[in-house]
């Protein structure tokens, strides 16, 4: 898929489910707040209460880029957890290592962090890692490799150029951007994270399947 046609993609999609998936969808729901489609300004009829849980997985799931199998088996281990299983599930998803590249700024969306890591441009504690999923643990240090500092797409991140963007960086990441380094110095607590979902809605969607 071209860089144009994924961008399209992604703000259909955030229109669809009403969040901001990409700094360019955020100006077209300013824009278009309404759903896409020709009946997309028309008011919706009331929709199922599955309908509604379903929407809410949707979103989360959008809001990190991965798939279904990866939601739900990140579920599965948040309910074997102590404490509320979708707090749970989304301190989970937000170790993920490309998330939090992009929580630190070295990424402007969570495609754009994903893409950084299968490239293997960053690094956890001095080794490469190049899967997105992998769970970065508290006190662990994020880094671009050395020989990708230089690179414009770096450069830029140093200097800031994606703060305009993003959210204010979250408690539990310790920042140099300058440095182009992050460390989680704890796991993340769910009313911190930066995302946009009904949490108990996503455990009754899987909790009824």
């Amino acid at each position: 898929m071209s860089t144009k046609s994924r961008t399209r993609s992604q703000t259909r999609l955030s229109r669809s489910l009403g969040i901001a998936l990409t700094p360019k969808a955020a100006k077209y729901l300013e824009k278009r707040p309404y759903a896409p489609g020709e009946h997309g300004r028309t008011k919706r009829k009331q929709d199922s209460d599955y309908a509604v849980r379903l929407r809410e997985k949707q979103r989360l799931r959008a809001q990190y880029g991965i798939r279904e199998k990866q939601m739900r088996n990140t579920f599965d281990e948040a309910r074997r957890q102590d404490g509320l299983t979708g707090e749970n599930l989304v301190e989970l998803l937000e170790q993920r290592l490309d998330a939090l590249v992009l929580r630190a700024g070295f990424a402007r969306t969570t495609a754009q962090a994903r893409q950084l890591v299968v490239h293997r441009h960053i690094m956890v504690d001095g080794q490469l890692v190049d899967r997105p999923s992998f769970r970065v643990k508290p006190g662990q240090l994020i880094h671009v490799k050395a020989r990708s500092e230089a690179t414009e797409p770096f450069q830029v991140a140093a200097a800031g150029g994606h703060t305009d963007v993003l959210p204010a960086t979250p408690a539990y990441l310790d920042v140099e951007l300058d440095k182009l380094q992050a460390r989680l110095v704890r796991r993340p607590k769910r009313s911190e994270v930066p995302v946009t979902c009904d949490v108990q809605l996503v455990v009754e969607y899987y909790a009824a399947r």
